[in-house]
């Protein structure tokens, strides 16, 4: 027992021994550290406050001001070897949104519904023609292109989330991709400028085609570098190994607004009563180009704003090209509605959409439905970010020239887009309740009031004040 007694003493002697030294080293490192950080501290700002502007790091500070970290990055980036750059995801610039509005609640003149009141969210596209698309929701997945911008991994998990909410998904402007059809539910097959784009495959597996003549994130033809596309999506696309492939500015057989009337009839003809859409870039002279869509007799308009994203376009064209999605989408709705064409076109939007507000907010003011890309985007990479994290940017877990894609847990993924559009339809059904409306059909420009002068004259509504 005495020695029990004797181990247990020296155990614990031994114990308070070794918190004590813990203890002052704590005390004494801490001490020290300090002094340490705060002399190196000193010494900093010392030197920048006392040497010449021109010598000075601050220097960078008011350059930064003057303009931006990510426009001094760019300048680099042209300084290092004289090329086009290529910026993924969009402008950093703010334009004119929906913030500016907010919706008319129902309270005392028009009750808001109860919580158990089922909201009629559904949408038809293209209601003239044969086939239209129905989806459940009006909330789509917009094109991204599998090779050109997203992997295989990334495709099938977006086109999964979609059959499951009842919506469709985009194919953008990749080459048809049969596995990630067999995942979708409704799937659009979006007709771009390459010799791809009219793949008979995609047109016969579609519910709904979609020609691209432009988008808010890029115009015209761009360039396809075969290293970044290699393997499958190279095969697919049927282009060189070793050559760029430059695609055509324009939709192959139209040379001049006349031949669009022709290209739609011959492609109904492929298309077998489903509808055909046209997607635009919005710009300052959109009424002229959607007459010309009318006169095609397009069944759906999809207009795309300067909000729009891509995974890789020039800056200037991010920055300097098209105008904002809020203004697209009310001189497009004004113009549908002047020329009687309303009823038997649907109006689509895209460019810049994140939040259940700005969506239902662009639904009042006439689109039937909404594109979404960004939001679904980063969606995928929820709850996997640290497979890239700190050491690369989390997209790197979706686009398909990256080394870390196969890293990316499809299922977890496409769970992940469908909770953050079910969440987002959620939000837009309370909304929808609050306003004391039963069918997303009901929501219109009335429920809107503008916060100031310009948004009001902007858009026709009324002002809050």
């Amino acid at each position: 027992m005495l020695e029990m007694i004797v181990v247990a003493l020296a155990s614990l002697g031994a114990l308070i021994a070794g918190v004590v030294l813990l203890g002052v080293l704590y005390f004494v490192g801490k001490r020290f550290f300090r002094t340490i950080v705060q002399r190196l501290f000193g010494l900093v700002i010392e030197r920048l406050l006392s040497d010449n502007y021109e010598e000075n790091l601050m220097e960078l500070w008011s350059a930064v001001r003057r303009t931006s970290v990510q426009t001094i990055l760019e300048i680099g980036l042209r300084a290092e070897e004289g090329k086009l750059i290529k910026r993924p995801l969009g402008t950093a610039k703010k334009l004119p949104h929906y913030d500016t509005l907010m919706f008319v609640t129902a309270q005392m003149a028009r009750l808001p519904k109860d919580a158990n009141v089922v909201i009629d969210m559904k949408v038809t596209l293209g209601p003239k023609a044969e086939k239209p698309l129905q989806i459940d929701i009006p909330l789509m997945i917009t094109g991204m292109g599998f090779g050109i911008g997203l992997s295989e991994e990334a495709k099938k998990a977006l086109a999964m989330a979609a059959k499951q909410l009842g919506t469709a998904t985009n194919s953008g402007e990749g080459p048809f991709l049969p596995e990630e059809r067999q995942e979708a539910g409704k799937f659009i097959w979006q007709i771009g400028w390459s010799t791809w784009g009219h793949s008979p495959e995609g047109i016969a597996a579609a519910d709904m085609l979609e020609v691209q003549m432009g988008q808010g994130a890029r115009m015209g033809s761009y360039i396809i570098e075969p290293p970044t596309v290699a393997g499958k999506a190279q095969q697919l696309m049927g282009i060189s190994t070793t050559e760029d492939v430059v695609t055509p500015a324009v939709t192959p057989g139209i040379n001049t607004p006349w031949d669009w009337p022709k290209y739609v009839t011959d492609l109904r003809v492929e298309a077998a009563g489903k509808p055909i859409a046209i997607k635009i870039m919005a710009t300052g002279g959109i009424e002229r180009d959607l007459a010309v869509c009318l006169e095609a007799g397009f069944d759906v308009i999809v207009i795309a704003g300067a909000q729009g994203a891509a995974s890789t376009a020039s800056p200037m064209l991010y920055d300097d090209f098209g105008i904002p999605s809020l203004l697209a989408l009310v001189r497009a709705e004004r113009f549908l509605r002047a020329q009687g064409a309303r009823k038997d076109v649907s109006l689509v939007v895209a460019g810049g959409y994140a939040t259940p507000g700005e969506c239902l907010k662009a639904i009042a003011l006439g689109a039937d439905a909404v594109y979404l890309g960004t939001v679904p985007l980063y969606a995928l990479t929820h709850k996997q970010i640290h497979k890239v994290l700190p050491w690369e940017p989390l997209t790197q877990l979706v686009w398909y020239d990256s080394p870390y894609k196969e890293l990316l847990d499809i299922n977890l993924a496409g769970q992940s887009v469908f909770n953050v559009f079910k969440s987002m339809v959620l939000e837009m059904e309370e909304g929808v309740r609050a306003l004391g409306k039963t069918a997303l059909s009901e929501v219109g420009p009335n429920d809107l009031v503008a916060l100031d002068e310009w948004t009001a004259q902007a858009t026709g509504v009324q002002r809050a004040y």
